[in-house]
């Protein structure tokens, strides 16, 4: 039995190739892996991280964006929830360069990427400094920071106040549930 290997990808070679498709898809350093439908709670958290993150930094250098463009962290593009840039951009690129604060809600069918994968890559990146990842069923994060160096993991939940000195805000992260009723069990 023989096996066709196939030569992995260049990020320049996904790039191209994902210009020519329909769906959207994420590159983990080798292979394109198509991006998964959402329910109604992780759009709702998703819209409710626009509405805050924007609003708050209105005015400031940095700026908020959402899951509509790409970033390059470890030799892999990815599509985060959301995300901070503090550097000028081009317009015109569909790659947002240096992300510095970076959020995922999690989803049962990317949990696994989320918190190891994408964790590591995003831990590997020196321009982000904290990446948040939100729960879907409760009103959960778990947070990473990059402090003195080391990558440190806190876990928030209810009235905690989630601090990004990096970009100059804070908010509660109840906020970020608002309009989710999370009284009835998860699946």
């Amino acid at each position: 039995m023989s096996a066709t290997r196939h030569k992995p990808m260049t990020v320049a070679d996904f790039l191209a190739w994902e210009e020519q498709q329909e769906l959207r898809y994420e590159f983990d350093g080798f292979e394109p892996v198509a991006m998964t439908g959402t329910t109604a709670a992780h759009a709702l958290i998703q819209h409710n991280l626009h509405v805050s993150m924007g609003s708050r930094l209105r005015g400031r250098p940095c700026r908020y964006i959402g899951n509509d463009l790409k970033i390059e962290v470890a030799r892999s593009i990815r599509y985060p929830d959301g995300f901070v840039i503090c550097s000028p951009v081009d317009l015109s690129v569909t790659v947002a360069p240096d992300p510095v604060v970076i959020f995922e809600v999690l989803s049962d069918s990317t949990t696994r990427t989320d918190v190891i994968t994408k964790n590591r890559e995003y831990a590997a990146t020196a321009s982000v400094q904290r990446y948040v990842l939100l729960s879907q069923h409760e009103i959960s994060a778990t947070m990473f920071e990059r402090i003195d160096g080391d990558w440190v993991g806190h876990l928030l939940t209810g009235d905690a106040i989630l601090r990004m000195p990096e970009i100059g805000i804070e908010l509660p992260l109840a906020e970020l549930y608002e309009g989710l009723d999370l009284s009835a069990p998860p699946p």
